[in-house]
């Protein structure tokens, strides 16, 4: 049945490979346990927070604490879309969309990670690439936003396979070290100039409002 007051939670974003949906708490606790197998290389942070250097059980708790935050504190002017990324019917990881005034920027945010034992079978790629299908061609977005550290070669990497461009660089504190982070832009016109695999997206108009994508 439709979910009449959180018709958030009957969006299905369904790429070639990936499918990606609200994480509910189901998915949340799958999530957690990929987090208590690891997510990176423990000798590396991809991360501007460390959270998943927290030990366990303080790991997991707060990847639910945090999903559970933004899902309550979503407004139409603020929101950050909790993706859980589902392949062949498992939970493998989390990719998001985020926003603020939406409306009025058209501009949106990603962040995405994935259990590490799902790492180097393109996964990444197309999780990415299926939730801009669905900012740019479901939501109206003008320009996607993204970032990485500079010893990220594996997430920089996907943002040159997909069109970003280098906005910048700066210096930010890393595990309490000096590190640089790349600022990456990619912008309507090059999203559209390339062929991208076909996205089915369910349920959008229900929510669209929410979104603030009217």
């Amino acid at each position: 049945m439709p979910h009449a007051y959180w018709p958030l939670f009957d969006l299905r974003i369904r790429g070639a490979m990936v499918e990606i949906r609200l994480a509910t708490d189901e998915d949340l606790v799958a999530l957690a346990r990929l987090v208590s197998k690891g997510v990176h290389d423990p000798a590396t942070m991809p991360f501007l927070k460390a959270w998943t250097d927290e030990p366990s059980p303080d790991r997991e708790r707060g990847l639910l604490q945090w999903s559970w935050r933004q899902r309550a504190a979503w407004r139409v002017d603020e929101w950050t879309f909790n993706g859980a990324v589902v392949l062949d019917d498992e939970v493998v990881g989390v990719q998001d969309l985020r926003a603020t005034d939406f409306g009025s920027t058209r501009v949106v945010k990603t962040g995405s990670w994935l259990g590490r034992e799902h790492h180097g079978r393109g996964i990444g790629t197309a999780m990415r690439e299926t939730i801009l299908a669905f900012a740019f061609d479901g939501l109206g977005a003008e320009t996607a936003l993204s970032g990485g550290f500079s010893d990220n070669e594996a997430s920089l990497n996907v943002s040159r396979k997909l069109g970003y461009e280098g906005t910048g660089r700066r210096t930010v504190t890393r595990r309490g070290a000096d590190a640089t982070m790349l600022d990456l832009r990619l912008d309507r016109a090059t999203w559209t100039a390339r062929q991208h695999p076909p996205v089915e997206v369910i349920g959008l108009e229900a929510c669209r409002e929410l979104f603030g994508a009217t």
